[in-house]
């Protein structure tokens, strides 16, 4: 009896750092973000009462359809997120848990972090503008974008802007708006010449694209197949490394001439 009654202390004993160590683990603040499908805007109307887009120095033109930028949702960088939280997330298709690094400048205050955002936004708007102008040969035209979008920060709007700029400028070139009357969304960075970059959260964007009405969305190449993961139906991808192959999609889907990309 005392061996037995000894064996079983010695199990006990064993097993109590393990159970200090899981419900250390379940309590405890993990280094991990909760992300969701977030807001999305229209950049050819308006944003909260205000213009998205207001040109100068040129005529503008009346547009149909919409380009709306899409956004996800984050736990901010001070939340507290839990083993419970995470295993949730895990199991979720609107969710994702991201490294909380991969969202946030590691070492830096909330404070810094939303001045990081914000000069993002401010460098994405202005190459958005230089590749709009510089892809429409109008560079030194003497024309002022300014463009406005409150609450949000980073670079991923970059390719929505420079489409909203061309078509308000331009539209398809001939006449016709860039959407051909439809809701387009998506994301991707941009730089001046109109190269654009990836961006993440993809698979929340597109979740939150179609729920807003969206039957297009336009996505870096290299994140096709994260898109493609919990794409929504009804929701058609098109692929694109560049402002210009952007707008020759779009034309080629308004038009139904020539070939348009797809992942």
């Amino acid at each position: 009896m005392l061996s037995r009654l000894t064996r079983l202390q010695a199990v006990a004993l064993c097993a109590l750092p393990l159970v200090v160590l899981l419900a250390t683990a379940l309590f405890a603040p993990l280094p991990f973000s909760v992300a969701q499908p977030g807001m999305t805007a229209n950049v050819l109307g308006e944003n909260q009462g205000t213009e998205v887009i207001t040109i100068s120095g040129a005529p503008t033109r009346d547009t149909s359809g919409q380009l709306r930028m899409t956004t996800i949702e984050a736990t901010g960088p001070d939340a507290d997120v839990r083993l419970g939280d995470v295993i949730d997330g895990w199991f979720r298709t609107d969710q994702a848990i991201m490294p909380r690094d991969s969202v946030y400048p590691s070492g830096q205050s909330t404070k810094e972090i939303e001045r990081h955002n914000t000069q993002q936004m401010q460098e994405s708007q202005d190459a958005a503008t230089q590749a709009a102008l510089r892809y429409l040969d109008r560079t030194g035209d003497g024309i002022k974008v300014t463009l406005k979008l409150s609450d949000v920060g980073g670079p991923s709007a970059g390719l929505l802007f420079s489409l909203g700029i061309v078509d308000k400028l331009d539209g398809n070139g001939t006449g016709g708006d860039l959407t051909g009357g439809r809701t387009i969304a998506g994301t991707g960075t941009i730089d001046a010449a109109g190269t654009v970059g990836a961006v993440g959260g993809v698979s929340l964007k597109t979740q939150a694209a179609r729920r807003d009405g969206a039957t297009v969305f336009l996505v870096p190449k290299d994140e096709c197949s994260d898109a493609k993961s919990e794409l929504p139906k009804g929701l058609r991808l098109v692929p694109v490394t560049t402002l210009k192959g952007a707008v020759n999609a779009l034309t080629a889907l308004e038009s139904g001439k020539g070939a348009v990309p797809s992942c």
